[in-house]
This record gives C-alpha cells, structure tokens and sequence, in this order.
C-alpha cells in the first residue's frame, strides 16, 4: 500500500472554492480504486494550509490513476477548478507507507 500525504498552501479567502474542489476529489479518487482519507482544513493556527490524505494498494496502481485522471472530464474539471480560482498557491506530494507491526 501506497498512501499519499498532500500539503497545499492555500487562500483562505477562497476557502469555499478549496472545499469543492477537495470534495470532488474525495470522489473521484475512490472512483478510480483508490481510499481518500479526506481533506483536513484550516481551524486554529495557520489559515493558508491544508491536507489530504489517500491510498492506493501499490505504486502501480497510483500511477495509473495519474496516467487515467489526465483524461479524465471529471479530473479534468477539478483541474480547471483550482486553475481558474486560484484557491491552491502551491502544494508538495509525499509518498509514505505503513508501518508492518507484523513480528
């Protein structure tokens, strides 16, 4: 299992258009196979950051959802979204992994 951690810098008055944009894709990423953890917002402190957290079951099947989201209307208008309300300033990617507790 993959999970991707996503820390976006945001503009916290467009925070109503980060909240669509997050739950369309909470959609979309289920859709495509993988587990979205959620969005997780500004409450106290920082007013600019956010997260969002998802699982794929390999590195493989991420990146197909890369590969397939690029085509996709639906990513695609998610894409535009972002691009045209310029809620999201810059964001940075992180691949983790669980922790085996197995002996």
């Amino acid at each position: 299992m993959i999970t991707i951690h996503l820390k976006y810098e945001i503009d916290p008055d467009r925070l109503e258009d980060f909240e669509e944009y997050g739950r369309r894709w909470v959609k979309l990423v289920n859709g495509f196979g993988g587990t979205h953890h959620g969005y997780f917002l500004p409450s106290e402190g920082d007013s600019d950051i956010a997260y969002a957290l998802f699982s794929f079951p390999s590195f493989a099947a991420y990146e197909q959802y890369r590969t397939d989201s690029m085509s996709d209307p639906e990513c695609q208008a998610a894409f535009e979204l972002a691009r045209r309300t310029r809620c999201i300033k810059r964001y940075e990617r992180r691949f983790l992994r669980p922790l085996d507790t197995t002996p």
